[in-house]
């Protein structure tokens, strides 16, 4: 899965490069090694505080700007990652996302942030559910960060594309069954498929996303 994920992201247009941030715990060493095999940067760093191992991570791949796409996100989207970099960059904002008023479905979620708000954050968030889902800080405060939403006129928040529960894991594996196993289908042939076999959404729609606060 999260070769997946590195080889969609890599395709977006607007990125530089992927890099994995995982932890320092031992059962992560098999992330590494799948780094190592796809080729692409991995930096390891704690694992109860994300936001410090995003931060450090920051450090050993400096970067004016930051892209971050969770590896639980097998149908991310490069279109969609460069629809929301270009609007991080045309609003001249200090966050943008298509998480915080979501419209598009869960698990195409894309977060932009310059490497001087990480910086920020990282000294600043204090609540520890801060710390473990890293951007928090951002869109709490609107008084200290200029903030940009990328929305869609139709909403399809409802559509649970992301894997945290073994039913999720059915759903997208029924996805890439249909889709030819590979992963160059775009988020559209996705919709195209479920408009045909809406069935395929009843196999996780009962899974009910976690709060903020739940750690």
């Amino acid at each position: 899965m999260l070769a997946r994920v590195v080889r969609r992201a890599s395709r977006a247009k607007t990125l530089d490069g992927v890099v994995v941030a995982c932890s320092t715990e031992p059962g992560d060493e098999a992330i590494v090694q799948e780094c190592e095999q796809l080729g692409i940067g991995c930096f390891r760093g704690s694992d109860s505080d994300v936001l410090d191992r995003y931060y450090q991570t920051s450090r050993a791949f400096p970067s004016d700007v930051y892209v971050r796409i969770t590896s639980d996100c097998p149908v991310i989207d490069p279109e969609v990652i460069d629809k929301v970099v270009r609007s991080f960059a045309e609003g001249g904002f200090d966050y943008a996302s298509n998480t915080v008023q979501r419209t598009y479905p869960r698990g195409l979620d894309t977060e932009v942030f310059t490497g001087e708000g990480l910086a920020r954050i990282w000294t600043e968030a204090k609540e520890p559910y801060q710390r473990v889902h890293v951007t928090p800080y951002f869109y709490q405060n609107p008084g200290l960060f200029k903030l940009g939403y990328v929305t869609q006129d139709v909403d399809q928040n409802e559509m649970r594309w992301t894997v945290d529960t073994p039913d999720d894991l059915r759903f997208v594996s029924a996805i890439y069954e249909r889709l030819g196993g590979d992963d160059t289908f775009s988020w559209r042939d996705v919709l195209a498929l479920l408009e045909r076999e809406p069935e395929l959404a009843a196999i996780n729609q009962h899974v009910q996303q976690k709060k903020l606060q739940d750690l």
